[in-house]
């Protein structure tokens, strides 16, 4: 079945929130925004999704066709040497190297009814822009897009290593951002 514009433009705002967390760059965003609206003009939707899913799979491919592209550029990938560093996170553990007792991480009892919440997605969005952009580049590629970690270090040039360190960083500054301001656990401090 083919969609018009109408139908389409519906989404626009939701797409262009969307690839601006993945992006950080609002022209880049917009222009894959366009893309995938053209693509999915000249598509046919077959009903099996909502229209909102259907654009958001075309979108994810989108910006994976955009950061390959812009990996293939001279210049890039940026220099991922300041993101290695999880001197942070060291105030977070005993000198045994384990969980320090006031940091250790609470069970979030909310989680389910957390991801139903709008405001917990705002959160969200405001915590995970607060990571360093190539932080919270690899972090989209692995969560969010779904890369391999392999595809993700001959993308971006990077050892699995560095990866799996920039991954963890993303990780623990998310959910200590997250108990800070959303599941409200106190005497933490991700800043």
């Amino acid at each position: 079945m083919a969609l018009d514009l109408a139908q389409l433009a519906v989404h626009r705002s939701y797409l262009v929130r969307y690839a601006m967390l993945q992006l950080r760059d609002e022209t880049q965003a917009e222009d894959v925004v366009q893309e995938t609206l053209l693509a999915a003009l000249q598509a046919n939707f077959s009903g099996q999704s909502s229209i909102k899913t259907w654009l958001t799979g075309i979108l994810k491919h989108k910006i994976i066709d955009l950061i390959r592209k812009k990996s293939r550029e001279p210049g890039l990938p940026d220099d991922f040497s300041d993101v290695v560093d999880t001197g942070d996170f060291d105030p977070l553990f005993s000198d045994s190297h384990h969980w320090d007792k006031e940091s250790m991480p609470h069970s979030w009892d909310q989680t389910a009814q957390s991801i139903e919440d709008r405001q917990f997605w705002a959160v969200y969005e405001a915590c995970s822009q607060q990571m360093p952009k190539r932080v919270a580049l690899v972090f989209s590629l692995r969560e969010v897009m779904g890369l391999e970690i392999d595809e993700i270090c001959k993308r971006l040039e990077i050892t699995s290593t560095n990866c799996s360190v920039i991954l963890y960083r993303a990780r623990m500054s998310l959910r200590l951002c997250l108990e800070k301001n959303w599941f409200g656990i106190a005497g933490r401090d991700a800043s």
